[in-house]
């Protein structure tokens, strides 16, 4: 019987809590595509399957609240996560499940992917869970992520273009995460550049600072951008939990998403909008031959 020598070798890991997606493009199997691309250790707790591919959602079916809390118990008690991030939860009460475990493990570091609604135009939570967010997430997120959609939602307006960033992100930051990153990308196409706005708090010599940063890319001229968000925030958590700071946490996880946009410019996955690439640094499109593959 061969023993088991003592092993040290660590590296981050990465807590993903979110809805499955069985067209894989987003969700849960985005997140840990992302996690296992960029390093790190992925572990997942489901809190809804969802029946979905390219074209849309055709249903959704919340899992038990007991059993999503015993699946953050079962990764925390042993395995532990250097940071958690948290996409889909459809219900009040999954709000409120996954964030009293939280606290009851002392999390310390969360990115907030507050999901609410499918590109397809899918409800997946409505006002009394963004409500939920608020009260009981928003006060424990290192950082949020919302697109434009998302932070109308819960600002109760519009967020209609970049111009109004900087005032919905400070809004935002006042109902009590550390940071707030609003995404730009939902902008109509007619925007050939995008603009994400990153909002944060700093202390400095015990006083408590806020600092912007304004992410400026160009669009990239593809359909397949399925799983955008998730990819993004998943991305920016691994990187954190790699050890960068929170600008350049973001940075180069904008760079990720934009490079797996480009890659995936000309798969051709199911009828609808497809993912983008999340493999690319280690499976170029470009290398695919005439038969699609390598």
């Amino acid at each position: 019987m061969r023993s088991l020598l003592p092993t040290s070798v660590q590296i981050p890991k990465v807590l993903t809590i979110a809805g499955s997606d069985s067209g894989g493009g987003a969700g849960l199997q985005a997140d840990l595509k992302v996690i296992t691309a960029l390093g790190a250790y992925g572990m997942s707790v489901i809190t809804a399957i969802t029946a979905q591919n390219t074209l849309g959602v055709t249903r959704i079916q919340d899992v038990d609240l007991d059993v999503v809390e015993a699946q953050i118990d079962a990764v925390l008690l042993d395995i532990g996560a250097d940071i958690v991030k948290i996409g889909m939860l459809a219900s009040p009460e999954i709000v409120r499940t996954v964030a009293q475990a939280l606290r009851r493990h002392g999390v310390k570091r969360i990115v907030l992917d507050p999901v609410l609604r499918a590109t397809s135009g899918a409800s997946l939570g409505g006002d009394d869970t963004a409500q939920a967010m608020i009260a009981e997430l928003f006060p424990m997120a290192t950082l949020i992520t919302p697109n434009m959609d998302e932070a109308s939602l819960l600002l109760g307006r519009d967020i209609l273009a970049p111009d109004d960033f900087k005032q919905a992100a400070q809004q935002l930051l006042d109902m009590g995460p550390q940071a707030v990153l609003i995404k730009g990308g939902h902008l109509d196409a007619t925007h050939t550049q995008i603009t994400d706005y990153l909002l944060w708090k700093t202390i400095e010599d015990d006083l408590e600072v806020i600092q912007s940063k304004e992410f400026k890319h160009y669009r990239v001229n593809t359909a397949n951008t399925h799983g955008t968000g998730c990819s993004l925030a998943s991305a920016i958590a691994t990187y954190l939990a790699g050890g960068h700071d929170l600008s350049h946490a973001v940075a180069k996880a904008i760079a990720y998403v934009e490079a797996g946009l480009e890659a995936g410019r000309f798969l051709s996955i199911g009828e609808g909008p497809g993912p983008l690439w999340h493999m690319h640094d280690f499976y170029p499109t470009a290398l695919l031959d005439e038969k699609g593959s390598y």
